[in-house]
């Protein structure tokens, strides 16, 4: 069976600095994966990577079955991958709504969106990640964090993605908030979705995926089942400070 993603032997060097180092995985399609790490593990650089967002040294990255390591970044987000991130980006001059339509699409792709709204999908997004009507006219500067992250996973909706990186997408949520998040996505997976996972927050983590990859300064350290890979010795002395 042909992976959704593929990973294979990634290295990136910042300088003297291995941020990713030997590193190979794979996701199968309607899997859900988290990939977990100290701070400073490699992470986001590997979220970098698959979105070719930063170039590796050497490796390669495939989305079901098609290289897509020489591909821009708008290319892979047509080919189906897309991603939330870390620090939200959203665009300052429009509004949530704006925000959702455009979503990550390309820039020659804005203007005929911008154009052509489809009402009734931003708000489908909108009130699907826990915004109500009277949000998508509001700018993002009068967001909160929480209600940031919301439209990150909306924008990142509106890209029909295949395959969804999910960058800490409860930082900054209230109990609540990531209850209606962690609802979503588990309706995605029934749906078909593939979703790779950076979260700290292990106890909402753990119910939504099948296994879990660690990392350790860019090098694959434990694989397999969530408890297994927190039960892993290596994961102990690392991620969890030896206890």
């Amino acid at each position: 069976m042909t992976a959704a993603l593929q990973v294979s032997g990634l290295v990136k060097r910042f300088g003297g600095l291995v941020a990713t180092n030997d590193l190979s995985f794979s996701l199968q399609e309607g899997e859900s994966l988290g990939l977990i790490g100290p701070n400073g593990a490699g992470k986001t650089t590997v979220f970098s990577q698959i979105m070719g967002e930063l170039r590796q040294n050497s490796g390669t990255i495939e989305l079901f079955g098609q290289e897509i390591s020489g591909l821009s970044t708008p290319q892979r987000i047509r080919a189906g991958v897309s991603r939330t991130y870390q620090i939200p980006r959203p665009f300052g001059d429009m509004s949530v709504a704006e925000n959702i339509r455009v979503g990550l699409m390309p820039d020659d792709i804005w203007r005929m969106i911008v154009s052509r709204p489809d009402t009734d999908r931003e708000k489908e997004l909108a009130l699907s990640v826990g915004f109500s009507e009277t949000d998508l006219g509001r700018s993002p500067a009068e967001l909160a964090m929480g209600d940031l992250r919301k439209l990150e996973m909306a924008r990142t909706m509106a890209t029909a993605p295949r395959v969804m990186l999910l960058d800490e997408v409860f930082a900054g949520l209230t109990v609540g908030e990531i209850a209606q998040i962690s609802d979503l996505i588990q309706s995605m997976r029934k749906d078909g979705m593939t979703f790779l996972i950076v979260s700290h927050d292990l106890p909402a983590l753990e119910p939504l995926i099948d296994r879990a990859i660690a990392i350790e300064r860019g090098t694959m350290i434990a694989e397999g089942s969530f408890s297994d890979v927190m039960n892993d010795t290596a994961v102990q002395a690392s991620y969890l400070g030896g206890v």
